[in-house]
């Protein structure tokens, strides 16, 4: 077996690599850019194994014999857009990023409950704000309403953590009928057997579900179907109060919707991580609200990132070897 990592394998993720399979040939290197890249794919000479960030068609005519890619990103969106052969297996990371990613969720909710974002902005202007300002304005997450908005890894561990504060959890998924999921997740996180959401709505229940929420995170993966999934008729349904983050993809919104609700008040604010064009233009008016939180799509950052993805990627070499299902497999069908 070859296997090719357009990363740099350290010694302990090596390691890894080396004992989920053993005699495998691993030829890695640090790839930047898209023509380091196909560099390294050209000079590899063929493999079996791609473990990548980010891989296009074009570059597939490189890997003669390719039976597997394992990616290093939660979403396939990019890759799936590349039409690749369906006999070519393809796996994400989805899983590695529960925690971080759930984290931020909570991080936004509570800036936000506790007006951190407009206690920051009067920092850097050098002003004091009274705190008998906040009696009418600061609202406690305990007893509210968490509607999570794809009940996948980082859904799972978000509804967790928000239960722990004390929230009511509802949840949206493509088949609220089947509660379990068998993605990979590091242990004791999330919520395998979907337990924790008191109801769960199909897609086509959005609109009543997100009526009933003072808080909204969105976790949906990019597909056709998910394209513009929260636009006006969405926001109008929403709580004037509800506070919303996107830390799925940006396309899953209609960002002009999403601005024109800000602006209106129909919401009470948004935490952005995600947008609909990357980076977000300089002349946006997201950037000039007061009632929103964005950040620069680093939701799922953290360090050992790549150690982790070892971790899953050791798991599903050792399937490969042995002929079994691997873990977080693309359904092409379904785009994720």
């Amino acid at each position: 077996m070859k296997i090719v990592c357009t990363v740099r394998l350290r010694p302990p993720q090596r390691a890894l690599v080396e004992q989920a399979a053993p005699g495998a040939e691993i030829v890695d290197r640090q790839c930047r850019t898209a023509e380091e890249m196909a560099e390294l794919l050209a000079s590899a000479n063929g493999c079996d194994v791609l473990f990548t960030f980010r891989v296009s068609s074009e570059m597939m005519r490189l890997v003669p014999g390719l039976k597997w890619i394992q990616l290093l990103s939660a979403g396939a969106d990019h890759v799936m857009k590349g039409h690749l052969d369906n006999s070519v297996a393809i796996t994400t990371s989805s899983g590695i990023h529960s925690a971080t990613m759930a984290e931020y969720t909570i991080a936004s909710m509570l800036a936000f409950a506790h007006k951190l974002h407009s206690l920051i902005r009067a920092q850097m202007n050098r002003e004091w704000r009274r705190s008998e300002d906040f009696m009418s304005l600061v609202d406690a997450m305990r007893g509210h309403t968490l509607g999570v908005v794809g009940y996948g890894s980082i859904g799972r561990e978000t509804a967790r953590l928000g239960r722990a504060l004390g929230m009511r959890v509802i949840a949206l998924k493509r088949n609220p009928a089947v509660r379990a999921d068998p993605g990979w997740m590091p242990a004791g996180l999330g919520d395998p057997d979907g337990s924790i959401p008191e109801r769960l709505y199909g897609p086509g229940e959005r609109v009543a579900m997100l009526a009933e929420c003072d808080y909204v995170t969105v976790t949906l993966p990019l597909t056709e179907a998910t394209r513009g999934f929260i636009a006006e008729r969405e926001f109008n349904a929403m709580k004037p109060h509800a506070y919303l983050v996107n830390v799925g993809r940006g396309e899953v919104i209609d960002q002009g919707a999403l601005i024109e609700a800000l602006r209106a008040g129909r919401i009470g604010g948004a935490g952005l991580d995600v947008f609909e064009r990357e980076p977000l233009e300089a002349d946006s008016p997201l950037w000039e609200m007061e009632n929103t939180i964005l950040t620069p799509h680093m939701a799922g950052a953290f360090k050992g990132y790549v150690e982790t993805c070892c971790e899953l990627f050791a798991d599903n070499l050792r399937r490969f070897g042995a002929g079994q299902p691997l873990l977080n497999q693309v359904d092409p069908a379904l785009g994720y």
